[in-house]
């Protein structure tokens, strides 16, 4: 509920937002759903196996034959792109046009077993690839998350109040966002230093012939 709200006021107040992404804690709250699409705000949130659309997720995402399914990347990792096989499942009764929902669903290319489930709102004419980008930027925002708990203590908060907490909080991710921009100018620096060539120095020539010897 606390999630809820803070969304909803963070849209209500004008806060640019794109797409709204979320793990399965938050994304199986039907409330947080709807909510954001009386506000018309698309989102890729992650659920869980069991979530009921016609069957579970995890049994339509088996039932679906081997066309259904397409290589695409995620985003970069610390390893290179992030490629896993993706699919999705129109969910009929719950369709909005000119938006729609959908399951999506991510598949290990290695290991057909592993799978990820996310319900979607999002414009009809939405790509897969499109889709499987938004779904890969959680691996960026749980980043942030790890940034923040090492380099400013985002997660050493014993407050027992909701304005302790919040404080706390607001002024972690201040100073991690004032870290970050400190270290990608650094790196902005760096990197126009070693592009910067050296001065040219012209080697002075003489323009003198060389002498000629005089005849016998």
């Amino acid at each position: 509920m606390i999630a809820r709200k803070l969304i909803a006021a963070a849209l209500d107040a004008g806060v640019p937002c794109a797409w709204v992404l979320a793990d399965a804690v938050y994304g199986s709250d039907k409330q947080l759903r709807m909510m954001l699409e009386r506000r018309d705000k698309h989102y890729v949130l992650a659920v869980r196996s069991n979530e009921r659309a016609r069957g579970t997720a995890a049994e339509r995402a088996q039932a679906l034959p081997a066309s259904s399914w397409t290589k695409l990347s995620a985003g970069l990792g610390a390893k290179g792109p992030r490629v896993y096989d993706w699919a999705r499942i129109r969910l009929l009764r719950l369709q909005r046009p000119p938006r729609e929902h959908w399951l999506l669903v991510r598949r290990n290319r290695k290991d057909p077993t592993d799978c990820a489930y996310y319900v979607v709102f999002a414009p009809t004419e939405t790509p897969l690839s499109d889709l499987a980008r938004v779904a890969g930027q959680r691996w960026t925002i749980e980043e942030c998350f790890q940034a923040g708990k090492g380099e400013v203590g985002l997660d050493h908060c014993e407050a027992r109040s909701w304005h302790g907490w919040l404080r706390h909080v607001t002024l972690a991710m201040l100073a991690l966002a004032f870290l970050t921009a400190m270290r990608a100018e650094a790196a902005s620096q760096a990197q126009g230093k070693r592009n910067k060539r050296s001065p040219t120095h012209t080697v002075a020539r003489s323009s003198r012939s060389p002498s000629r010897r005089s005849a016998p």
